[in-house]
């Protein structure tokens, strides 16, 4: 298996990825998508989540470059703290250790995560929040988030949450069973959970945006415009003007978003991911049948020799051999 579900107990499961394919996981939580952007180095990606019985944190790291865009469920609001060091960009703005990223229920981000990404994912039901505070008679006012949005908490104090989520982390992978058989130790888990993290929303104030993290806000939205066309419109042949009147922007300003989000030319970008879409099939064939001419065909590509060898440049075996080993021959 490309992806090693190293633990899959009830509370506690560990996943080593080594196939982009594979990263979505069965999660209630999240739907997660995620394409390697071009490297020389197999992805070795980690997920960790420990559920904690109406909390969930999720731990990730990965050694390449990629990216994800997780959709949250509709009940769960998310907090992400990033390790120091840990560099890539959400909705366009560089991911850094001194703030909190703030993502209300049923909304998605683009992430691009670099090579030592790692960061610690809180999944709370606001009202939950609400709930533990009113239960100890405190007074804090909390507002959900109900936008995508960064707040500022200064380094200090993101370092004590980044290594909360890290100790826990640990400890849940070095004894799964507390965490797994015992009711009681979830319960206290995630009352610290909800301490930790309410101490750091009271000392959280909104980032102020310069005017260069507009431009990427603008930019991450010309990309995504862009991408959610081209993978409506699969079966059509595109063309960057097709692009250009989908995102509203000129070629010059999609070439430019393209690049600074993704590193890549709008049309590299986008082939890339509907070859990432055609993987995901093939892996797939053994539930659900078909074939690669198929899916080259229900993904926009109609000259098999070319999507053959752009096949094999992005994933290192040719799309016949992706079928094979996926059902077994």
């Amino acid at each position: 298996m490309s992806r090693s579900k190293v633990n899959s107990p009830r509370a506690v499961e560990l996943y080593d990825i080594f196939d982009p394919a594979d990263a979505t996981g069965d999660f209630e939580f999240l739907d997660q998508d995620l394409v390697q952007l071009p490297s020389k180095t197999t992805l070795k990606a980690r997920q960790v989540v420990v559920r904690l019985d109406g909390a969930t944190l999720v731990y990730y790291s990965t050694n390449v470059r990629v990216r994800t865009r997780p959709t949250l469920n509709h009940a769960l609001a998310a907090f992400i703290s990033f390790a120091p060091n840990s560099t890539g960009t959400a909705n366009g703005l560089p991911v850094r250790e001194d703030v909190l990223l703030a993502i209300p229920a049923s909304k998605s981000i683009a992430m691009v995560a670099e090579p030592g990404y790692e960061s610690a994912t809180f999944l709370v039901r606001p009202q939950d929040l609400l709930d533990h505070l009113s239960a100890q008679g405190r007074e804090e006012s909390l507002v959900a988030p109900r936008r995508v949005e960064m707040l500022n908490i200064g380094a200090n104090l993101a370092g004590k949450l980044f290594d909360w989520a890290r100790r826990l982390i640990e400890s849940a992978l070095e004894q799964p069973e507390l965490f797994n058989d015992s009711a009681q130790h979830r319960a206290a888990a995630r009352l610290d959970m909800m301490e930790t993290l309410l101490s750091t929303l009271a000392a959280t104030s909104p980032l102020e945006l310069e005017r260069r993290d507009r431009t990427r806000l603008m930019q991450s939205d010309i990309v995504r415009a862009a991408e959610q066309y081209a993978l409506a419109h699969t079966t059509e042949r595109l063309y960057v003007k097709d692009l250009c009147q989908a995102a509203c922007v000129s070629e010059r300003s999609l070439e430019y978003a393209f690049r600074a989000e993704m590193g890549l030319s709008p049309t590299a970008y986008l082939t890339r991911i509907r070859l990432h879409k055609v993987r995901e099939a093939l892996l797939r064939s053994p539930t659900t049948p078909t074939t690669v001419t198929n899916e080259a065909l229900r993904w926009g590509f109609w000259h098999f020799g070319e999507f053959a060898k752009a096949y094999k440049d992005c994933f290192q075996e040719l799309p016949s051999d992706t079928l094979r080993r996926a059902q077994g021959n």
